[in-house]
């Protein structure tokens, strides 16, 4: 897989920097305004929580001082106002929490989606190295950390600093500058000791989240792999691999426990310290007459009352730094640039005779090991011309240029006259259809799986597309008929049938252009030569190019190009490249008696 994984040494500064813009969309004055109305209900919930202590001093100092009767009258009052301030704190906030919901809620679904299109608009050659397991992790992750980072660092951390702020203000007019200096070191002392310590269990975590990316994708990679772990009789072999994968984060996860422990000791010991001294010099100022009992109470409270979301900073801190670097993988993402993009100037592709020219072409994968050399052909428009050859000689490659999954080395691909480089990716995959040899389905249904050819098409439509590629009857005989659902990567389906509703699918698409590569490889004699008719009708004044490893299915192609090591070696007519009696007619001949020479070595995956 291409590295996802964040930079430890990137400041979190950097991802904040990037995530800002979806919490203040530009041009949506309705979500601007409801960060601000957030804001603001978040102020006001401070403030009010701030003054509970306050008029909690006020019912005390009257309790203790008031004349008998001014008892019931004098604490009432002061009571009353104790509870209300409670409660618009607690108003306060959950107006805030519901306000500012929406502005969340868009700024993850705005978030999510560019990173899903992003993946889509990546190289062939990324999704050819990723792994499934790994990357879904860093979504997943990404995607629960952005929504923790908004309710923590929002709704968590600035509202403490706000209220840390305001506790010193009041304890320092409305008492001593010792008292609000001793919560203030308190607090500065009990932070200072929890981001150290964070900082040294972050690494631990890290290692867990790797040794857990590292297990899920094992895990995944070893299910998709189900029946080939059963032929082999493994199950055994890949419960010991998860298993090597599962104890790494056993061993990550004891350290993280027992280092949590040590932080929650230390912080607990930091705010009794400061407590305990904040009550002494309190009890102080009461003997010498400077404090009042409910003095004593205020700074006793306060202390008690800032405790609470610093209990949870350890936690916070950690979540947030953790939230940091999970983001960051996905803005890592992000950042990774298509290799095969639109040029500046490009154009929709005008596809009217559809004519194919493959000029002096030279391609690797890698660059150490050449796949394409100096390949010259033409596709008239309306013609079919056929690629065949042993594995590994770069017949589907060709396909994959055509697409522009990759960029030629060295030389042009045209249609109708137009470098493929100089037109957009979106109007020339329009005008080309494909039945590949390893059909992949969607996991839904049959039907939906024939109508991703042209998304919109109506049921008939369909089931027009299905009688052509001789799926029809089949399908209909299913209890669920066209709503059967094919199951994973279509397994429900057997190799020929995924095969059918793949060449269903690119006739509902009718493209200009047509590429079978292998397309009747899965299909039994019988069926193959049932479709072949139908895949000759369906080419019909057409541009087609058609890679094949049966050479019965191009004896009527307007011209055959044999390709080998990369190389076009021989071209013509079926005919004519049998009275040449060379490496065709060779094939031909193996063919014809049912054996077929040991296939060269497939091409390479890209890396």
């Amino acid at each position: 897989m291409a590295s996802v994984s964040p930079d430890p040494k990137q400041s979190g500064f950097a991802t904040l920097k990037n995530l800002l813009p979806y919490l203040w969309p530009v041009g949506e004055w309705n979500l601007r305004a409801r960060v601000v109305v957030a804001m603001v209900f978040l102020v006001l919930s401070k403030v009010a929580i701030v003054m509970v202590p306050i008029f909690y001093k006020d019912a005390v100092d009257a309790l203790v001082s008031a004349e008998e009767g001014l008892l019931l009258i004098i604490p009432v009052g002061v009571i009353l106002a104790y509870g209300l301030a409670r409660i618009a704190s607690l108003g306060f906030s959950e107006a805030r929490d519901a306000i500012f919901a929406r502005v969340g809620q868009r700024a993850i679904r705005r978030i999510i989606l560019e990173v899903f299109r992003h993946l889509h608009r990546l190289s062939l050659r990324f999704h050819l190295e990723r792994q499934t397991g790994g990357l879904s992790r860093v979504i997943e992750r990404g995607t629960r950390a952005i929504e923790l980072l908004f309710r923590i660092s929002l709704f968590n951390l600035v509202p403490t600093t706000i209220e840390l702020v305001l506790v010193f203000g009041i304890l320092w007019y409305m008492l001593d500058f010792a008292i609000a200096g001793i919560t203030l070191a308190t607090v500065v002392v009990y932070i200072a000791y929890t981001m150290l310590v964070t900082e040294w269990r972050i690494r631990f975590r890290r290692t867990m989240n790797e040794a857990d990316t590292s297990a899920n994708t094992r895990a995944i990679d070893s299910l998709l792999n189900y029946e080939t772990v059963k032929y082999f009789g493994n199950e055994e072999h890949e419960a010991q691999r998860y298993d090597e994968r599962l104890a790494n984060y056993e061993e990550a996860a004891v350290k993280s426990n027992v280092s949590l422990a040590a932080l929650n000791f230390g912080q607990a010991a930091i705010i009794s310290v400061g407590l305990t001294l904040v009550m002494l010099l309190s009890a102080a100022g009461i003997v010498e007459g400077t404090m009042t009992v409910g003095d004593f109470v205020l700074a006793n409270t306060y202390l008690m009352q800032l405790y609470q979301p610093l209990n949870l900073f350890g936690f916070v801190y950690r979540e947030i730094k953790q939230a940091l670097i999970d983001i960051e993988a996905m803005f890592v993402l992000l950042a990774v640039d298509p290799e095969i993009v639109d040029a500046p100037d490009a154009v929709a592709l005008e596809a009217n005779g559809s004519s194919i020219r493959f000029e002096g072409v030279n391609f690797a994968y890698d660059a150490r090991r050449p796949i394409l050399k100096n390949v010259d052909f033409m596709v008239p428009a309306g013609k079919k011309i056929a690629v065949v050859g042993p594995s590994g000689a770069g017949k589907s490659t060709l396909s994959r240029l055509l697409f522009r999954f990759y960029d030629v080395a060295d030389g042009a691909i045209t249609i109708d006259g137009q470098d493929l480089r100089k037109v957009t990716q979106q109007s020339l995959r329009a005008a080309i259809g494909i039945v590949p040899q390893d059909t992949v389905l969607f996991n839904d249904t049959v039907a939906y799986n024939i109508a991703y050819g042209r998304p919109g098409a109506t049921q008939e439509e369909v089931e027009e597309a299905a009688r052509l590629a001789r799926i029809h009857d089949f399908v209909s005989g299913l209890p669920d008929g066209y709503d059967t659902m094919v199951g994973e990567r279509g397994l429900k389906l057997s190799g020929g049938e995924k095969q059918r509703v793949a060449i269903a699918r690119t006739i509902l698409k009718n493209p200009r252009i047509l590429i079978f590569d292998e397309a009747t490889s899965a299909l039994d004699t019988h069926t193959e030569r049932a479709i072949q008719s139908n895949l000759n009708d369906i080419a019909t004044g057409r541009t087609t190019l058609v890679v094949a490893h049966r050479l019965s299915t191009v004896v009527d192609a307007d011209e055959i190009l044999v390709l080998e090591a990369g190389e076009i070696v021989e071209r013509g007519r079926h005919n004519d490249l049998l009275k040449r009696d060379g490496v065709y007619a060779g094939m031909w001949r193996r063919q014809q008696q049912g054996s077929d020479e040991p296939e060269a070595a497939p091409a390479p995956t890209p890396a």
